[in-house]
């Protein structure tokens, strides 16, 4: 008990120093990316990974805590994943690069000998899905560091119910680091956790709920949905609104669930806010279901509210509004002339008028124009300058 306050103390602060420790070097670099019109570091990923696999290789090597062959695998793997996508925000590796390495690694972390061989490839692919929801909460300042310190939280209490030592340690630690990185990420972002962390965090979370749920698998497939609800019904609102919009499923845009929820009105504190209370709400029934507090069923209320948030944000318009087109009225008619305002007199012969378009400022009655020079204001008649101005005419 008290290794385990004093290790998540540890990766909390670790990863805060951290955090801001790589910022300047990033900046420096250029490794950023564009967000609201400023450069933000993409490196937070190397805190994070840093600060969970410090702390845990420190419990492994004094023999306090172990962390056991799965714990080890899921920290060795996911940090090897890591670095991958650290490489792809530096010099931008290809999609299917970056999907063989998430499906590698994710082959790696599965239980193959509790969910058997055909258990293990479907454990795979919905590994990879989940990974890849995580990874796009990502792109919104704060999103991640949230859902996924909640969700580690609540996976860390139900590895502890099957006396899983090792993950309840791992799970605390990473919950601990993503509060300590939260500190630099929480909107506005001064670093963000990157493709890099991203995937690292979803990794650790998707492959735990995996084996947890090998070990207590009479609870039903309802606590691994209903942990990772949140980062579910992201990667499908993506994927269905992509389809229907006919673009490419692997190129990324401002249609997450944080980018509808900030195009109804809310600040990025208040999207933070709500994601982070939805993860909550399904985590805690994903705790629930899995310590046999509640029937396994009630996942389904957790799906029911997934599903209608997803086919409500389908008509929230993603990305930035368009301008409209100009209208009939706002367009000019050809060969029209320009209404003369109330009580001006005609045009002198041989005057024209004045573009309204011209930068030029107009000239003043009976004085001088600002951007002409001095020598041909004063070849020009005052008088005819005068009257000339007064019509609103320039000669």
């Amino acid at each position: 008990m008290l290794y385990g306050i004093l290790a998540a103390a540890s990766a909390l602060l670790l990863t805060a120093v951290l955090s801001a420790a790589v910022r300047v070097p990033a900046l420096r670099l250029g490794i950023v990316e564009r967000r609201r019109g400023r450069g933000v570091p993409v490196v937070g990923g190397v805190a994070v990974m840093a600060g969970v696999g410090g702390v845990a290789c420190m419990g492994e090597w004094s023999g306090v805590a172990p962390l056991g062959s799965e714990a080890g695998t899921l920290v060795v793997v996911g940090a090897g994943l890591g670095v991958l996508g650290l490489i792809g925000d530096v010099w931008r590796l290809p999609f299917v690069v970056r999907t063989a390495g998430v499906v590698l690694a994710a082959a790696l972390v599965v239980p193959y000998r509790e969910l058997g061989v055909l258990g293990g490839l479907l454990g795979v692919l919905w590994v990879v899905f989940v990974v890849h929801g995580f990874k796009g909460m990502g792109r919104s300042d704060g999103v991640l560091g949230v859902v996924g310190a909640v969700t580690a939280f609540a996976l860390s209490g139900c590895a502890a119910a099957e006396v899983m030592d090792g993950l309840a340690a791992l799970f605390s630690v990473l919950a601990a680091a993503l509060t300590g990185f939260l500190m630099h990420n929480w909107p506005p972002a001064r670093v963000v956790l990157g493709t890099g962390g991203a995937l690292f965090v979803g990794l650790l979370l998707a492959g735990g709920v995996l084996h947890v749920y090998a070990v207590g698998y009479e609870a039903g497939v309802g606590a691994p949905f209903a942990l990772t609800a949140v980062a579910t019904a992201d990667a499908v609102l993506v994927l269905v609104s992509r389809r229907r919009a006919g673009r490419e499923v692997w190129r990324g845009g401002p249609d997450h669930l944080a980018h509808r929820l900030r195009r109804l009105g809310l600040a990025p504190p208040g999207v933070v806010l709500v994601l982070g209370a939805a993860a909550a709400g399904a985590s805690g029934v994903g705790l629930g279901i899995h310590m046999l507090w509640t029937e396994s069923r009630t996942a389904w209320w957790v799906a029911g509210v997934a599903g209608v948030i997803v086919l409500g944000m389908l008509f929230v318009p993603p990305g930035p509004a368009s301008r409209p087109a100009p209208g009939p009225a706002s367009r000019p008619t050809p060969g029209a002339t320009a209404r003369r305002p109330p009580g001006a007199r005609p045009a002198p012969a041989g005057a024209r008028p004045v573009a309204a378009t011209r930068s030029r400022p107009r000239p003043i009655p009976g004085g001088r124009t600002p951007d002409l020079p001095l020598r041909a204001q004063r070849s020009r008649p005052r008088a005819a300058a005068a009257e000339l101005g007064r019509r609103g005419w320039a000669g």
